[in-house]
């Protein structure tokens, strides 16, 4: 029998409370283990915030959206002692293990702990769905639901009132919400941050389509997309404790600029934290209950410093730097095939 602590880091994300949950439930029926989950991150192991965790307080949240815990962008490695007041917060409340469910930069401080000699299991979460040594991430799948309900409603808008409509979606690095979204929502333009885009291109294709009697369009771009002959944009300036900017903001240049330079009209909407509300789609409370199982195998064994995968439709274990090298970047086959449908 062990003592685990649980956190969940970085954004909410659909899928969360079922890894908690499955974790808690196959660690405490088949392992007898006993769980605290740390409240808001690494926040929460900092100054040693825990809850216990039993069926009891883990019923019943299947469903639900966010995160029991809470969570937060904390960087222990930005805090003074961060390594040692984890080490303190361990022995404080006698834990054998931590099993952190986060992504890059909740992954990169357990990889970095793992180095230092703490025993961590991670789970990848991650809407983005941009880690690597993952087929998916829980939590992506529930975005892309939302966003194509809200392109589908925006089509019969922009039909009706002859408009062009920017969609702005999530996707700091990689444009695989914006892919999916836009390909599953019939989007007649989709822009990823793998690839700058030449805005004149862009109103070009809006051009010919209403030249061909389709007088509305759809363009869905990701937030870190950016034009070839600009950087990118932010309304923000604000950066958070791993160094990353606040994005936000593209699809109010975007819209500016197709309106000039075509001359037709143009709105944006910016989905933002829309689609990371709410409750999770069945696929991703069946992938966070596969992964939270897995993650408690492992720790069980001991065998740490990995993190739980999807490969092809196996759960799988690979090492915490291997998951973390580099993000995991849109597949280009599947953006050729989105470009298909453009225009």
């Amino acid at each position: 029998m062990a003592r685990i602590g649980v956190l969940t880091g970085g954004g909410d994300c659909p899928g969360l409370n079922a890894v908690i949950r499955a974790v808690v439930r196959k660690g405490i029926n088949a392992h007898g283990h006993e769980f605290v989950g740390f409240r808001y991150g690494w926040a929460g192991v900092l100054s040693a915030d825990a809850v216990e965790l039993t069926h009891q307080t883990t019923a019943g949240i299947l469903h639900r959206g966010g995160t029991i815990l809470g969570t937060s962008r904390t960087n222990v490695f930005k805090e003074e002692g961060g390594l040692e007041r984890v080490q303190a917060s361990l022995d404080q409340l006698r834990l054998d293990a931590l099993i952190p469910i986060g992504g890059e930069d909740t992954l990169g401080v357990a990889g970095k702990l793992s180095d230092a000699g703490v025993k961590v299991v991670g789970v990848p979460k991650t809407i983005d769905n941009d880690l690597a040594g993952t087929d998916f991430t829980f939590g992506f799948q529930t975005a892309v639901q939302i966003a194509t309900d809200a392109i589908d409603r925006l089509h019969t808008t922009a039909e009706s009132h002859n408009r062009v409509i920017v969609v702005e979606v999530m996707g700091r690095h990689a444009g695989w919400i914006a892919a999916y979204s836009g390909l599953a929502g019939g989007a007649d333009v989709v822009l990823v941050p793998e690839r700058p885009f030449d805005v004149d291109e862009v109103c070009e294709r809006i051009r010919r389509r209403h030249a061909g009697g389709r007088n509305f369009s759809i363009v869905v771009v990701a937030e870190g997309a950016t034009p070839k002959d600009g950087e990118l944009q932010s309304e923000f300036a604000t950066k958070d404790s791993f160094g990353h900017v606040r994005l936000g903001g593209i699809a109010i240049q975007l819209e500016r600029e197709i309106e000039q330079r075509t001359g037709f009209e143009a709105r944006m909407t910016i989905l933002g934290h829309v689609q990371r509300g709410g409750t999770p789609c069945a696929y991703d409370r069946v992938l966070g209950s596969r992964f939270g199982v897995e993650a408690i195998d492992a720790a069980s064994e001991g065998d740490y410093g990995k993190m739980v995968a999807l490969r092809g439709t196996e759960i799988v274990r690979v090492p915490l730097a291997e998951a973390l090298a580099e993000p995991k970047l849109l597949d280009p086959k599947l953006f050729e095939t989105a470009e298909v449908f453009f225009g």
